[in-house]
C-alpha cells in the first residue's frame, strides 16, 4: 500500500503548496495597504469608498484561505477513507469493467452474458503492440457464462503474467456482428489514491474503483 501512501501524500502537497501561493498574495496585499496609509498625503487621503473596496478585497481573500485549507483537511479525510474502504478488498476476486484482461497466475477470465441478440462471442487477446495472441469464438448460454485463459497464445506458448487487452464481439444466428457488454474477472493486488480517484490493482491491471461490479467467490 505504499504506491497508495504516496498518492496521498502527493495530492496534500499539490494543497498545501497552493495554500502557500495564496498566503503569499494574501500578505503582499497587506503590505501594499499598509504603505500605501503610511505614506498617503495628509492633504489628499485615501478615499473613504476605496478604503472600503480594499478592505472588503483583504476579507476575501482571508477567506479564500480558510476555505482552501478546509477543503485539503476534507480531501485528505476522504481520501483516507476510500483507502480505509478498499483495504479489505485486496486478496478478494471482483468483477469490473475493463477493455484489458489481468493475467494473474497464468489465469485470466473474461465474463460473458446470457445469449440474446447476440448468439456467439469472438474473444480476442492482444498484446501492447495489437497483435493477436488468441482468439477463440465462444457459444452463449441461457446463462450468464466465463471464458477462461490459460495464458497461451495461438502457439501454446506460455505468456507472462501481466495485463492484455482484449476486445470482444458478439455474433448473431446468421454472424451478423452484435454489441456485446463483458466484464473481466480478477484477484485485487493493491490500492493506490491517483489524481483521477482510487484505483484498484488486479495483478499488472489497474481500474479505477468505481468500475468495480461485483465480489466474486473465490474459485
Amino acid at each position: 500500500m505504499s504506491g497508495s501512501i504516496t498518492g496521498t501524500t502527493a495530492a496534500a502537497a499539490g494543497a498545501t503548496a497552493s495554500n502557500t501561493r495564496l498566503a503569499g498574495d494574501f500578505n503582499t496585499f497587506l503590505t501594499l495597504l499598509t504603505t500605501q496609509l503610511q505614506n498617503q498625503s495628509p492633504t489628499d487621503p485615501l478615499d473613504a469608498n476605496q478604503m472600503t473596496n480594499q478592505l472588503v478585497q483583504f476579507a476575501s481573500v482571508e477567506q479564500q484561505i480558510s476555505m482552501n485549507q478546509n477543503l485539503e483537511r476534507l480531501i485528505s479525510l476522504q481520501q483516507a477513507a476510500q483507502l480505509t474502504a478498499a483495504a479489505p478488498l485486496v486478496g478478494q476476486r471482483v468483477e469490473v469493467e475493463a477493455d484489458q484482461l489481468a493475467l494473474q497466475n497464468s489465469r485470466a477470465e473474461v465474463r460473458l452474458p446470457a445469449a440474446g441478440t447476440a448468439r456467439f462471442a469472438e474473444i480476442t487477446v492482444t498484446d501492447g503492440a495489437g497483435r493477436p495472441l488468441r482468439q477463440q469464438v465462444v457459444a452463449l448460454g441461457t446463462a450468464a457464462s466465463a471464458w477462461n485463459w490459460d495464458g497461451r497464445d495461438a502457439a501454446g506458448r506460455t505468456l507472462t503474467d501481466g495485463a492484455y487487452r482484449v476486445t470482444v464481439n458478439g455474433r448473431g444466428g446468421n454472424g451478423e456482428a452484435v454489441a456485446l457488454p463483458f466484464t473481466v474477472a480478477g484477484t485485487v493486488t493493491g490500492a493506490e489514491q491517483r489524481s483521477s480517484g482510487l484505483s484498484l490493482s488486479i495483478g499488472g491491471l489497474a481500474v479505477g474503483f468505481d468500475k468495480v461490479r461485483r465480489l466474486l467467490p473465490d474459485a
